[in-house]
């Protein structure tokens, strides 16, 4: 019994010999990699906050403008686009600015809204979909103010099958090519709309009516 007793003790203290020499050689290490860890959770929950609080107020912001506009206020509302697009954060700047276009067109000035829109379009810096969108925007203004030539620069590329904006790309370049005369173009673009079961349906029922109307002119034969 003594002898197992001794044993022990002797083991006892060997743990303890071990466990002080690791913590001699990695303790300092641990406590860095500890406290690293701690700061660095809290950076990241600081950055997130951050993030939302930022995100939050030019969200406010893009509201209280619209608020603006459908008050009547359009110049107010255009002003407090314009600081957004200069201050504002995340995707809102973008929004504002296609936002602001809408206004200018709403007013009657087309020109301006396209030349702000084309500008959106052309910006690498903005996500594509966003740019895409801009680029959709002017091509309806477009279809009655502009040339098929000037619809097709913008959305001839999106009009295509597996693009997510196909089908108002195609009712764009529908509408432009029968103001434009060309009734049979125009005819085979509101046909693909109808025929594809994935087409909005508002869109299509827009796209069948075209189709009708063409064929009943007989414009299309």
């Amino acid at each position: 019994m003594a002898d197992d007793s001794f044993i022990r003790e002797v083991n006892e203290e060997l743990r303890k010999e071990q466990a002080k020499a690791v913590w001699n050689r990695f303790g300092p290490l641990m406590i860095g990699i500890a406290v690293l860890v701690v700061l660095a959770t809290a950076a990241y929950v600081g950055y997130r906050q951050w993030d939302e609080s930022r995100a939050n107020r030019s969200g406010d912001a893009f509201s209280q403008a619209l608020t603006l506009a459908n008050e009547g206020k359009r110049d107010e509302a255009l002003t407090a686009l314009a600081e957004l697009q200069k201050d504002g954060y995340g995707a809102y700047p973008v929004l504002a600015r296609l936002r602001a276009a809408t206004f200018k067109a709403d007013s009657g000035d087309v020109a301006a809204a396209v030349t702000e829109l084309d500008a959106v379009a052309a910006d690498s810096a903005i996500p594509q979909g966003l740019r895409d969108m801009a680029r959709l925007r002017a091509a309806l203004l477009l279809v009655d103010t502009g040339s098929y030539a000037d619809v097709s620069s913008r959305v001839e590329a999106m009009a295509v099958d597996g693009n997510a904006l196909r089908h108002s790309a195609r009712e764009a370049l529908g509408l432009a090519a029968w103001k434009e005369g060309k009734a049979g173009d125009a005819l085979k673009l509101f046909d693909q709309i109808v025929e594809d079961d994935q087409a909005p349906q508002n869109i299509r029922q827009r796209a069948s009516l075209m189709s009708e109307l063409i064929r009943g002119s007989g414009d299309a034969s």
